[in-house]
């Protein structure tokens, strides 16, 4: 893979042809990169919704009604759709359930350690929760990193992507009945195909990103 020529063939996709499907083991990688994304402390603040069928994608479709009407059919041309969704808290059982999960995965060599484990995340979780009081926002900033990795994973793969935070997250929170279940939605992210017809595509419009002068200091 050359990360360069992969980067430049990326863009936010305006319009899918909704003939063209993933593939399942495509997909079936795609599943890889939401799972195996990097999280502070290991945390795994999220949950995804995956449609992949009219019915499913027509779901979240509601969340693309009245203002946000200009990103329908994003979602319903689309091959699939992920919806990414925030913890609201996380306490201490859920920080036993990472390292219960971790144990058994091999991860913890004996029980000090996994202790060890359970006590850093708990006093970096209490930091953000306590001092700094920003612990919701601090775990959807990590569902925006698996968003980043997300993005170049399916591109590598050859799969159009369109990131939406054009949505009303409270219709798909209500929708999915996600605040019950303690998570809350935040972007959904089209995949699938570019339709030849859309006017973003590289194919049309050369990318643009500030020089290199101007972004980067080099010490």
């Amino acid at each position: 893979m050359n990360l360069k020529e992969v980067l430049n063939w990326r863009y936010t996709t305006k319009e899918f042809d909704p003939t063209k499907k993933i593939s399942k083991e495509d997909m079936d990688q795609v599943k890889s990169l939401l799972r195996m994304s990097a999280s502070s402390v290991n945390l795994q603040p999220w949950h995804f919704i995956i449609a992949e069928t009219d019915e499913g994608k027509a779901r979240i479709a509601k969340g693309t009604q009245g203002f946000f009407h200009f990103n329908e059919p994003k979602v319903t041309n689309a091959s699939a759709v992920v919806l990414f969704c925030a913890k609201t808290d996380a306490d201490e059982d859920y920080y036993k359930h990472i390292a219960d999960v971790d144990d058994k995965n091999g991860r913890f060599p004996n029980e000090d350690i996994k202790n060890g484990f359970i006590g850093a995340v708990k006093t970096f979780a209490d930091i953000h929760k306590y001092d700094l009081k920003d612990l919701n926002h601090w775990m959807e900033k990590q569902v925006y990193l698996n968003i980043g990795s997300f993005l170049l994973g399916v591109a590598s793969l050859g799969i159009d992507a369109t990131p939406m935070e054009g949505i009303d997250v409270k219709a798909l929170d209500e929708e999915f009945g996600l605040r019950e279940k303690g998570f809350t939605a935040l972007v959904a992210v089209s995949i699938g195909y570019r339709a030849e017809s859309d006017f973003n595509s590289t194919d049309k419009t050369p990318k643009s990103r500030l020089p290199e002068s101007e972004i980067f200091t080099k010490i």
